[in-house]
């Protein structure tokens, strides 16, 4: 855990959120700032500060964060409808917290252009 990340203080309870879904290595949760009517944040529960962190010691999370999405979509009810996932990567990739997490959007049909 890094003592100042927001995620892993969510991780450890120290911060309250609307938990979607758990398990042993993942979280998720409803983003507090909704981009789309479905708006969830799913995180690994070790801290990995970016995408590019992920080695082959921890390469398995991502399998983890896929599962997931499978599960989450299914909860919220957008698994038939389609969804979108997205993984920013620093700063320029808009990354604001680093702790590796994906957004999964959905629950209306989402633009294709990257505003």
């Amino acid at each position: 855990m890094a003592e100042d990340c927001i995620f892993c203080k969510i991780v450890n309870g120290d911060i309250p959120s609307r938990k979607v879904y758990e398990d042993d290595k993942v979280l998720a949760f409803d983003d507090i700032n909704p981009m789309a009517p479905v708006h969830v944040i799913i995180i690994p529960k070790q801290h990995i500060p970016t995408l590019l962190d992920i080695d082959p010691d921890h390469a398995d999370i991502m399998g983890d964060i896929l599962s997931a999405v499978r599960e989450v979509s299914a909860i919220k009810g957008i698994d038939q409808k389609g969804f979108r996932t997205v993984i920013n990567c620093n700063e320029e990739g808009g990354q604001v917290i680093f702790h590796l997490h994906m957004h999964l959007l959905g629950g209306t049909r989402l633009r294709d252009d990257l505003g």
